[in-house]
């Protein structure tokens, strides 16, 4: 799998970290190694001009995704397709407000964050209740492997 992150952002991120779970969300959803995924932080001005720019809503948002490929999540019988997964946009500053609200750690949120943008990117959406409780239930299950799997 190919995994591009940059940091554009004034917050220093741990890329590493990002890295591992975005690799360990790709696994869990079964897309095929040969997919592409890019990681942007961003500062709020960009961000901003994103999210005018893209879902005509004013300010900053925490995270936006631009699929490419339209891939779908593979199965445990077959992977996904090759290709474009596309890019996953993250501003920093808005997720340490976030972070603070939530209780717990900039890069835990820059996690949530990065899970929710991967599942954005593969198609799952929260505008209805049903869509939500299985995006936000698949989300829950990633980062709680993937904690598990840090102290293991």
């Amino acid at each position: 799998m190919t995994i591009e992150i940059n940091n554009e952002s004034a917050v220093e991120v741990d890329e590493t970290r990002v890295l591992r779970l975005a690799s360990f969300a790709l696994d869990y959803m079964k897309i095929h190694p040969d997919a592409e995924l890019a990681i942007q932080f961003v500062n709020e001005d960009t961000m901003t001009t994103l999210h005018v720019q893209w879902m005509d809503e004013p300010g900053p948002t925490d995270v936006l995704s631009f699929p490419m490929d339209e891939l779908r999540p593979g199965t445990n019988l077959e992977l996904s397709e090759p290709g474009l997964l596309g890019d996953i946009v993250i501003c920093p500053q808005v997720a340490a407000a976030q972070a603070v609200t939530a209780g717990h750690e900039i890069i835990n949120e820059i996690l949530l964050l990065t899970t929710h943008g991967v599942l954005h990117l593969l198609g799952f959406d929260h505008a209805e209740p049903e869509e939500e409780k299985e995006m936000f239930g698949i989300q829950k299950v990633i980062l709680e492997q993937f904690y598990a799997s840090e102290v293991s």
